[in-house]
């Protein structure tokens, strides 16, 4: 058994990985002081893995401490840490420096044009929004970064006197309550950036969206949408197979 980890800015998400079929995914917010613990919990009953493959984009003692919680439950265990790389599964980085390019971005390129083999855009919806084109030929031509949902939502409450941090979902609309014109402003400045940057390419390329927030963006899209959640684990799995 593989155990695929995925560390975002906000949550672990991971999943077993048995004959090559990948099981359904769990989650922990890793920035709570009872991480450890609560991971301690969560894997008490799991199976021993063979490999640990692991995606991170967070903080390094985040992942310190999951690399912890693995020695005690399980020992020493074969550990894999993906990588950025100039060209993988027939995708080509387009950074001058690969490596510099986000891990879990590069999985989900892989993992997308692996499984879809013509142009295509990679949008994940988490803490960050990072949209990325590939196209026909597997050449990655560049992407964009913006502040996610929350991330606007928490900038508004932390540098503003009166603008307290909504989480409620509301109707994409003008408002007239200060947490719905939230909603909306902040949802409408992200479904007019992808909605504007699809505009001006290959109007045939597919569009696949996953992160947290795939589900309240996709809805307000000009484009039809495939919905990945688990794309940086299926672009995981399919690094770990060059060690296999």
């Amino acid at each position: 058994m593989i155990l695929l980890l995925d560390i975002g800015n906000s949550r672990l998400k991971w999943a077993q990985q048995n004959n090559g079929v990948i099981s359904a995914t769990q989650a922990l917010y890793h920035q709570k002081t009872s991480f450890y613990e609560q991971l301690k919990t969560a894997w008490k009953n799991v199976p021993a893995p063979d490999i640990v493959g692991i995606s991170s984009v967070g903080a390094d003692h985040i992942k310190q401490v999951i690399i912890d919680v693995i020695q005690v439950i399980w020992g020493t265990i074969k550990i894999i840490s993906a990588a950025s790389t100039s060209e993988d599964f027939g995708v080509k980085n387009s950074y001058q420096y690969p490596q510099k390019l986000g891990v879990d971005r590069w999985l989900g390129l892989i993992a997308s044009y692996y499984s879809y083999q013509q142009s295509l855009w990679v949008i994940d919806c988490g803490t960050a929004i990072t949209m990325d084109f590939i196209d026909e030929t597997g050449i990655h031509k560049g992407g964009v970064i913006s502040a996610g949902l929350h991330l606007m939502k928490t900038a508004l409450s932390n540098n503003t006197q009166d603008l307290a941090l909504y989480n409620k979902a509301h109707h994409l609309e003008l408002a007239h309550q200060t947490d719905k014109a939230i909603f909306s402003g902040t949802l409408y400045a992200i479904t007019g950036l992808i909605n504007g940057l699809l505009s001006d390419y290959p109007s045939d390329s597919i569009l696949i969206i996953t992160g947290g927030d795939a589900d309240k963006i996709a809805d307000h899209l000009s484009h039809p949408v495939i919905i990945e959640p688990d794309l940086v684990l299926q672009g995981l799995a399919l690094f770990i197979q060059k060690y296999l």
